[in-house]
């Protein structure tokens, strides 16, 4: 991991009409790391991601993404490069062939007319090619995206993401919707391509197991407010009760 700050937040707050999204979050993450976003549904957690993403724009606060503020970043091919996103959805065509998801995550380089062509010859084929290698659905790539299963499909958002390259990785809620068979495989394969690639992971989860198997770092959320921000190692039994606990009148 460096030392290089790639996501800073101070003191940011997110308000959607009446209620409190976010309240108040300071918080860095550095260049490599990988950190298990958690809490109860509805204490922030995506709200935060799709805020780093640019998607909503928090209310008040500063945040920062490799020391430049949001606003730094208006064309789509700076900020492309910086940040990627994957969800549970996978947010993918599904009438589309493989190749040409996966191809998707360059269009932010590509002018309009390429991106056209590619639509009836694919461009850049090789590298989609090895990034679906990579995530081991090499012989899919003519194959009809709808027609895989959920698994397999999450595995070509992430071929998507190869071929964008960002140096750092949103994923929110990547395995909700898969057995958990397979949501340890796609997060295993999720870890294993952003060490090699030196990316930093930002991952919201459910599974408190999964989170303490696969990070190194977990930020808790809860009612909009930070909750925890440990080392893994430091994650005890008794603040996850704490974390978890419900009021009287509330549901999970």
């Amino acid at each position: 991991m460096s030392s290089k700050t790639m996501i800073e937040a101070k003191n940011i707050t997110k308000q959607f009409e009446r209620k409190i999204a976010l309240s108040s979050l300071s918080f860095t993450i550095k260049k490599g790391e990988l950190v298990a976003l958690i809490g109860p549904s509805g204490a922030g957690k995506t709200t935060l991601l799709n805020s780093i993403a640019g998607l909503v724009p928090i209310s008040s606060g500063e945040l920062l993404i490799d020391a430049m503020p949001l606003s730094f970043y208006k064309k789509g091919k700076v900020f492309a490069k910086k940040v990627g996103v994957i969800r549970q959805q996978f947010d993918l065509i599904g009438p589309l062939a493989v190749i040409h998801n996966v191809l998707a995550g360059r269009l932010h380089e590509w002018g309009t007319l390429k991106s056209l062509l590619s639509l009836l010859i694919p461009q850049e084929k090789a590298s989609a090619i090895q990034a679906l290698d990579r995530v081991g659905l090499r012989g899919k790539a003519n194959e009809i995206t709808s027609t895989l299963s959920g698994g397999e499909q999450q595995r070509v958002a992430m071929a998507r993401l190869m071929v964008q390259k960002p140096e750092i990785i949103l994923a929110d809620e990547p395995v909700a919707s898969l057995d958990p068979a397979r949501a340890d495989d796609i997060l295993n394969m999720l870890i294993t391509l952003s060490l090699e690639e030196n990316q930093t992971l930002i991952t919201s989860l459910h599974s408190v197991d999964f989170a303490r198997k696969y990070f190194t770092r977990i930020i808790a959320l809860k009612n909009g407010k930070i909750f925890f921000d440990l080392p893994t190692d430091k994650v005890t039994d008794d603040i996850l009760a704490q974390l978890y606990q419900l009021k009287s009148g509330e549901t999970v």
